[in-house]
Order: structure tokens, then C-alpha cells, then sequence
């Protein structure tokens, strides 16, 4: 079943993290507070939704270079659902060209912290770590003949880099729901 991101309120902090990657490094948000603008994303391997659109993320993360910090983020449920492990995980970033982290959120407290709904779900940050963009990578959805172009998320990504103003309007991302450990769920 296909789930909206929920609209976090604009302006607001970028939750702290300090996450193991799947590489076995860790990255911290502290790792990414010089940049003038930061892009935590929430992925899964299984999704169709993320797998619709993983190459177009790889390609704006090669796009944006060091302009934009990016860092995906696995909280799904790796025990039941398997194709998220850090193996999996791996397999996807290769697939996909991802030049960025890829960490595991095995407590899902960090996908609390931010309200992540989704994978995918974006959260764009500006030199602040305060939220400039939650929405959509673009309009096109698995099953569409809209190709995947990252539109939407671009357009908030070049107008926060030019003039840090990113418009207010927003269309949430949708995708399928985070799978949530028995009992984990958010309240």
C-alpha cells in the first residue's frame, strides 16, 4: 500500500544521528554540517517505488557533487523483510550509482526522530540544518510513462544553492510505508 511522506513543518532542526554504514563506517549528521545543503533521504532495497527512481538519484548525487551532502538512511525491518539487509543494500547502491553513504537505522529512532513515512522519503536541509524541502523526487511514480527526472527535488535543490529561498509548496513523496519492527511502530 503506497504511503505519503508526512509534511514535517519547514524550518525545522535536522535531527541528530550517528548511524553504522553499510560499508561498516559510521556517519554522524555532525559529518555533513559544513555543506550548503544536505539531503537525508529514507530508502529500501525491496520498494518499487525507490527502485522506480534509484538511477535518477544516483545521477543527481553525480550531478550536485560536493555542492550537496546526500545520506540514505535503511530503518526497514531487515529480520522480515530480507532484501533490506546491509548485503541488499549494497547490491542496490552498486546498481545504482550511489556515491553517497547508505546506513542502517536498526532501532528505527532516527526514522522517528525525523517522521519518516516512506521510502522514499526527502528532507532537504539548508547550511543551517533546518528543513527547506520535504516532497517528491519528481512526478513519476512505478507503472507511469512519466520518466524520472528528479524535477521536483532539483528545482528545491538549485533554488536553496542560488538563493536559499526554496518555495514553500510542496508535493509529498509517495512510496511504500516504513516497515516498522513488531511493536516499533510511531504512536
Amino acid at each position: 500500500m503506497a504511503v505519503n511522506s508526512f509534511m514535517v513543518p519547514l524550518g525545522a532542526p535536522a535531527p541528530h544521528f550517528d548511524l553504522t554504514a553499510i560499508d561498516g563506517g559510521s556517519v554522524s549528521l555532525e559529518d555533513l554540517k559544513d555543506s550548503p545543503a544536505t539531503l537525508v533521504v529514507f530508502l529500501s532495497n525491496h520498494c518499487p517505488y525507490v527502485r522506480h527512481i534509484e538511477k535518477g538519484l544516483g545521477a543527481l548525487a553525480a550531478d550536485y557533487g560536493a555542492r550537496l551532502s546526500i545520506v540514505a538512511i535503511c530503518s526497514n525491518d531487515s529480520v522480515n523483510y530480507p532484501d533490506d539487509d546491509p548485503t541488499h543494500l549494497a547490491e542496490q547502491a552498486a546498481r545504482a550509482g550511489f556515491t553517497f553513504p547508505y546506513l542502517l537505522d536498526d532501532t528505527q529512532e532516527v526514522a522517528k526522530a525525523y517522521r519518516a513515512a516512506c521510502t522514499p522519503d526527502f528532507f532537504l536541509y539548508d547550511s543551517q540544518l533546518r528543513l527547506v524541502y520535504r516532497g517528491e523526487f519528481d512526478g513519476s511514480r512505478p507503472g507511469s510513462s512519466v520518466p524520472v527526472t528528479g524535477s521536483s527535488l532539483r528545482a528545491a535543490i538549485d533554488a536553496l544553492l542560488e538563493s536559499g529561498e526554496v518555495p514553500a509548496e510542496q508535493n509529498p513523496s509517495l512510496g511504500c510505508g516504513i516497515k516498522w519492527k513488531p511493536g516499533n511502530e510511531p504512536s
